[in-house]
């Protein structure tokens, strides 16, 4: 009998409370992965790929794209509620660039912490934190799931 996929565990609100902090996560960005986002979002901006471009118009190397970084932060909330399905709202600020060398890549640092939880509509508030090479990326990273 062949084994089958687990399905992923919705998130109860009940189980959840102000103060919770979600598993953080590191996701690693390097230039093929930014080729690629570059491709599919058709954002194909030379900063994000040409390293001598990028460090023409005065950044320290290419740079990571602002809307790539937000969805990937925002993928901490997803996978802790169980369904990508389940986040209603999502909003940021861009604060720094994600600038990502060729030889090493970067890594993004996500965390969150549940800042309000509404039992009535099963809305839980999370505050995002993102931060590469120690500077915070993303300000004001608020995203909010309903749970089951």
């Amino acid at each position: 009998m062949p084994e089958s996929t687990p399905v992923p565990r919705v998130r109860r609100a009940a189980d959840v409370t102000v103060g919770d902090a979600l598993p953080s996560t590191t996701i690693h960005v390097d230039r093929a992965r930014l080729v690629q986002y570059a491709g599919a979002s058709l954002d194909r901006n030379r900063i994000h790929w040409d390293e001598p471009f990028a460090k023409a118009v005065g950044l320290p190397d290419v740079i990571a794209h602002g809307m790539f970084t937000m969805g990937a932060a925002v993928t901490l909330v997803c996978e802790w509620a169980g369904d990508a399905g389940r986040v209603v709202e999502y909003g940021t600020r861009f604060t720094r660039p994600v600038v990502v060398p060729y030889e090493s890549g970067a890594d993004l640092e996500v965390s969150g912490v549940v800042k309000a939880v509404d039992p009535e509509s099963r809305r839980v508030t999370v505050e995002l934190t993102a931060t590469a090479a120690g500077e915070k990326v993303l300000g004001r990273a608020v995203a909010v799931a309903r749970l089951d």
